[in-house]
This record gives C-alpha cells, structure tokens and sequence, in this order.
C-alpha cells in the first residue's frame, strides 16, 4: 500500500537513533569461520522467543524493556509489573513477529504465541473496540493509580499526564493492534478472535468525522484543559499518523474481508486531507484541525495552534499516495500550492540547526515559532512560544528537514502517469485479496528508546551478522542490550518551586519528574525492540522475504 505518512513512530525511531549512537553500540561482529547453518538460526529464534514468551510476558503481553531481574520496566513509562503496553513496539508488534516467524518457519509454537498476545490484547480492549496507550491487567483501580502518580508527573509526556478510561488512535496503538487481530483472524479464520475483531473494525469506522478524520481519543471526552488550553483529543488529527494509520487498517479490512463499510470509509478519510488542506496564502496543514471550521489547532502545550511543515510535507506524501490507489487527479490539484508555501518557510542559515525549516509557522504572518520551556517540573514548569530559535526544546525539535526537490520529483512523476496506469494495481480495485504474508519486513518502529527503526528490506541477512546474534544470545535465552533510556523513580508530587538547575533543555526535569531521559551509566537489560529486530534478521536468513 502506497501510504507513507510521516509519524510519530519515524519522530520516536529518530530520538531511539541518538540513544544508541550515545551508547556507542557497535554492530555484532562474526564470531564463527562459517555461516550459521539454518538450523542453528532456528535453535536461537527458538531459544530467544521462549523466553519472552515464558519470562518476561505478562498474560501473553509486553512492554518496552526490563532489568534483568524484572524489578523495573518501562513502555515509554515506568510500568507497573502487571501492566503491557499498547503502544508499538509493544504487545502488539510482539504478536506480528509470532505470526511472521510462524509464516516462515511453520513451526505451530509462534501462532500458538501470538494467540497469546492476542489474549492479552482482547482482555484490554476498551468496550467501545479500541486500545489505550497501556492497559493494567490489575483492573481500573491499579491503572487510575498508575495515571495518578507516574502518568501524572511525567513532564515533557503530556498525554499520560491524564486518565480519560477511553481509547487512542495516536502512536498507531489503537490501529496496530487491530491490524494483528486481523491478521490473526484471517490466518485460519479461528471464530475464538472474531467478536474483538468485529469491535475493532467498528470503533474506527464510528468514531471517523462525517469529514472523514478521526480524533486522536474516542469516546469523545472534553476533560484535560491543560493549562487553561482547550482539550485537544477530539480534534482531526493527522498528527503520529493517526489518520494514515486508520486507513492502513481499513485497506488491510476490505482486501480481506471485502468488508461493504471500508471503501466509502477509506475514500471519506482520503478526502479529509483535501478538506484541511488551508487556502492560499498559506496551504498547509497543521497537526490537528478543528472539527467546526477545519482550521488549524494547538494540542500538547509544546504544540501550538500553528501550520507544522513536517505534517505538511507528510500529507502531501499521503496524498500522493491517494493518487496511486485511486488514479483520481484531485488528490494531485494543490499539492504543488503546498511546495510552492513550504519553499517560503524555509530558513536563513544561521537558523537552521542542522535543519532547514521551522517545526511550527505562525497562522497569518508566516513566522516561524520556537518553542521553550522553564521550571523543573510539572507542576511548576510550563511551555511557551516564540520566535527566537535560540535554547530551543530538546525532546521536541523545534527544526525539521523536508526533502522539497524530492517530493517535487515525486508530483511530477505522477502527474505525467495516466490514471488508469497508476491505480492499475490499487488493493481499492482489486478486490478481496491475501494480506500480505510479513508484517515486520517492512518500516517498523521498534523503537523502545533503545534500539532504532527497522527498515523495510527483505533480502537475506548477512551470514556474519547472523553468526553474531547466535554467539550474543545469553544463556538465559535473552540478547544483553544496553537501557540507555531510563526515568526517575515515582517519589511523590513535584514542589511548586523550582529545583536548582537549568532544565530547559534536558529530556527530564527534577527528581519528581518520571519522564524518560538517557543515563550516563546504562544497566544492561533486556529490549522488547532489540528482540523484534534481531528475529528480523534471523527471520530472513531462514527465508522469510
């Protein structure tokens, strides 16, 4: 599916990236005179999987990393032990792993795993179809407790900072995990995943805007007005991909399960982009739009109600891609007003901190906006906007890198294809047809602020790479991994003053604040990402591509 929209997964993979270049992590070297044999890759699939699956998962779920002895364990927060955590790379990318290494091994232990997972997913799932971030498996009271003291205190986390008890489409959490159960499902049509599948299918389809977006959080809730600022979790949101993320899932329905609902859904979802689309003189996006008028608004503090140049240059990518599964020329009309806007943006030199264009563009007046904070915590702290891009915001750039030429390459290169060509191969005229067979063969963030990104790329892994996954694995069945990400212990609430300290651009703040941040002495631990990603590796030496 040609959909690639910029999201949050990317934005995360790009912070994981810096966590490990400060790690110093070097790659595996051979550590064996000959390539592994495939049985022996098998055996340390096998070995490694095993114990995720009988150590370190919790009723069939997952979270990002733990110490070895499990006395701590984080998501992208410190997690209570009976907690998984919904957002990738979670409980749910864990269960499209067990079904890509069942595809391509055939070995009945995976699909038995990921029936695990999907146990564990469906005891979560919110009665109205969709996931939170998390989910306790202690019940409601231990999860209102968990928001109440780590959720709350988490100062640059602003969306844990509240309980709303419904569920979230952002961070793809809602969308991946409907996306596993479905894959689930049609795998051998097992009716035990049918009613939670059924929900899923119809969460997204109710809660989608008679425009065609979705809000960040459904049911609709009016609750946190952080700050004095408005509650931002039902506007449109394109923000983390929310709306490419859904619709992911409803091609992924219609191809196959030919469900009738998915199509006027996916093409109401395509034209929402066009509908947020603003007029000349500025004609771009923002990260979330109001419902009554379509225009641009705030959500986060650190986000203000402003233009964002990377959702721009993501939905132009979206709307190309809407291109090629429908072939219809209206999807392409602006996009070219849209590169002409963002060419505008782009900064003097001395600006640019290693990036060309400002996150956030002042509505009217074209100026861009930096953001900044002061305080040390989360109860004296407090974010704010201007235009000086000086001591800028750490864990949120105020500065981004578009590729203007590329895309403008990209639009040509469309609009000098017939549509009838272009669309030839859309899933949206195809009809029902197999999912594809892998799911983590392709761009996956495995980000748990430890390890990256996997990039898509299916050709077989290198012998010598391979040789040295076999030798690091433990002899408990675990790959050591440096936790470079790390947070402060729940110590109770942050002082109304301010700690001692200069905090405006560090990724947490003081001793009360449960933010994640990287540590200077990491302790070696075990990483939910560092698993996927080492299975991907070994998954394509056995042959799986």
């Amino acid at each position: 599916m040609p959909l690639s929209p910029l999201s949050r997964r990317r934005l995360m993979a790009t912070t994981a990236a810096a966590f490990a270049a400060s790690a110093g992590l070097a790659p595996f070297k051979a550590l064996a005179a000959e390539a592994p044999s495939k049985a022996q890759a098998l055996e340390t699939m096998k070995r490694a999987t095993t114990f995720m699956v009988d150590k370190v998962a919790y009723q069939g779920g997952y979270v990002w990393s733990y110490l070895p002895d499990f006395s701590r364990r984080w998501g992208e927060m410190e997690a209570y032990p009976t907690m998984i955590w919904v957002q990738p790379p979670g409980t749910a990318t864990m269960g499209h792993l067990f079904l890509d290494a069942y595809h391509a091994t055939g070995d009945a232990y995976y699909y038995e795993a990921a029936k695990q997972v999907a146990d564990a997913l469906i005891k979560i799932q919110h009665p109205a179809g969709g996931w939170n971030y998390l989910g306790d498996l202690a019940g409601e009271k231990s999860i209102k407790k968990w928001y109440d003291t780590i959720g709350k205190n988490g100062w640059r986390l602003e969306e844990f900072q509240h309980y709303y008890g419904n569920a979230t489409f952002d961070d793809a959490g809602t969308a991946e995990s409907a996306q596993f159960l479905l894959r689930l499902y049609v795998e051998k049509h097992d009716k035990a995943f049918k009613p939670a599948l059924d929900k899923a299918i119809a969460f997204v389809l109710s809660s989608q805007y008679p425009v065609g977006g979705w809000p960040q959080r459904f049911p609709l809730k009016d609750e946190f007005h952080h700050h004095g600022r408005p509650d931002y979790t039902g506007y449109i949101t394109f923000n983390d991909d929310v709306a490419g993320e859904n619709l992911e899932f409803l091609i992924m329905v219609w191809q196959a399960l030919g469900d009738p609902r998915a199509l006027p859904a996916i093409h109401k979802a395509m034209d929402s982009f066009l509908a947020c689309q603003q007029p000349q003189p500025q004609p771009g996006w923002g990260l979330q739009h109001r419902v009554s008028d379509l225009k641009p608004a705030g959500a986060r503090t650190y986000e203000p109600e402003a233009f964002a140049t990377h959702t721009t240059a993501a939905n132009i990518t979206a709307c190309m891609g809407f291109y090629e599964l429908t072939g219809d020329p209206k999807y392409l009309a602006r996009l070219s007003e849209a590169l002409d806007w963002l060419e505008t943006l782009r900064l003097p030199v001395e600006h640019q901190k290693g990036r060309a264009f400002p996150t956030f563009v002042d509505i009217g007046t074209n100026k861009p906006l930096y953001v900044h904070r002061t305080g040390s915590n989360v109860v004296n702290g407090r974010y704010f906007v201007d235009q000086n891009p000086e001591n800028t915001v750490a864990h949120y750039s105020s500065f981004r890198g578009i590729n203007i030429p590329a895309l403008r390459k990209r639009l040509e290169t469309l609009k000098a294809t017939p549509p009838e060509v272009i669309s030839k191969a859309s899933p949206l005229k195809a009809g029902r047809q197999a999912l594809p067979k892998y799911f983590t063969l392709k761009d996956v963030s495995v980000s748990d602020l430890n390890v990256g990104a996997l990039k898509g790329d299916t050709t077989a892994s290198a012998p010598d790479k391979v040789a040295g996954l076999i030798a690091a694995l433990n002899e408990a069945g675990w790959w050591p991994t440096e936790l470079k990400a790390t947070s402060n212990p729940y110590i109770g609430d942050g002082s109304a003053t301010p700690a001692p300290g200069d905090f405006s651009r560090t990724h947490v703040g003081d001793a009360s604040d449960t933010s994640p941040y990287v540590t200077d002495k990491p302790k070696i631990g075990i990483s939910t990402g560092s698993y996927i990603e080492n299975m991907v590796t070994l998954l394509k030496y056995v042959g799986a591509g």
